[in-house]
């Protein structure tokens, strides 16, 4: 499942500029940028990463799973009804970024309760803030975080600035790994097409869930 995921992510949400060109909510400009939506939102991704979350938290005695909204709030889900799959039920909630102004007035929606064990998710970490400001608002509703795992870690500190909040926190994938694949993907998909005509013969292979499909392109000149 892994494996997949991280196909999927350098295929539809990984970007690299050998120039720092990408803005990130810091403010900071960077040479990566993941956008896990395209993959989190998708039928698949969201099978593949709700399972691969629900093994990090199945041991972890928690009732809730959620994060800041918009970007933890596909994970919730995803893992809330991988739990049911597995006869392991956690339910999801969501954390506003603003307060509701009106009937309950609170920072989280969902079947939560204060005093219940939860744990905090987040699609990507750079410096953690996001994750953090979940964690804080959680505990302010009363919650007990006792879990944080991060979808994609960008590996600039952010686990270990979490980690002065929650002491145990993991991710499902790593940068490097997304580096390691998409450069892999990079090099098989390197062909051109254009007016010019080329010598050069390429192929590569798809993935479906049930066949192998491998796609030959050939030049006869």
């Amino acid at each position: 499942m892994k494996a997949e995921l991280i196909d999927m992510l350098c295929r539809k949400s990984f970007k690299f500029s050998k120039e720092p060109i990408y803005k990130l909510v810091s403010g900071r400009m960077s040479q990566f940028y993941v956008n896990c939506k395209p993959v989190t939102l998708c039928a698949r991704g969201m099978f593949l990463a709700g399972h691969l979350l629900f093994e990090e938290i199945k041991d972890d005695d928690v009732t809730g799973v959620g994060g800041l909204t918009f970007g933890a709030d596909p994970l919730a889900v995803a893992t809330a009804f991988a739990s049911e799959l597995k006869s392991r039920p956690v339910n999801a909630f969501s954390i506003r970024k603003t307060r509701k102004d009106h009937g309950m007035i609170r920072w989280i929606e969902g079947d939560i309760q204060p005093g219940e064990r939860v744990a905090v998710i987040d699609d990507v970490a750079t410096t953690g803030g996001s994750t953090i400001k979940a964690i804080e608002r959680a505990r302010s509703e009363g919650l007990k975080v006792v879990r944080a795992v991060i979808l994609v870690d960008r590996q600039e500190g952010g686990i270990d600035n979490i980690k002065q909040h929650v002491s145990n926190v993991s991710s499902v994938i790593t940068r490097d790994e997304l580096v390691e694949r998409y450069k892999t993907l990079k090099e098989g998909f390197r062909f051109q097409v254009s007016g010019v005509r080329k010598k050069k013969v390429s192929g590569f292979s798809v993935q479906h869930p049930t066949h192998r499909i491998v796609i030959s392109i050939n030049s006869d000149t």
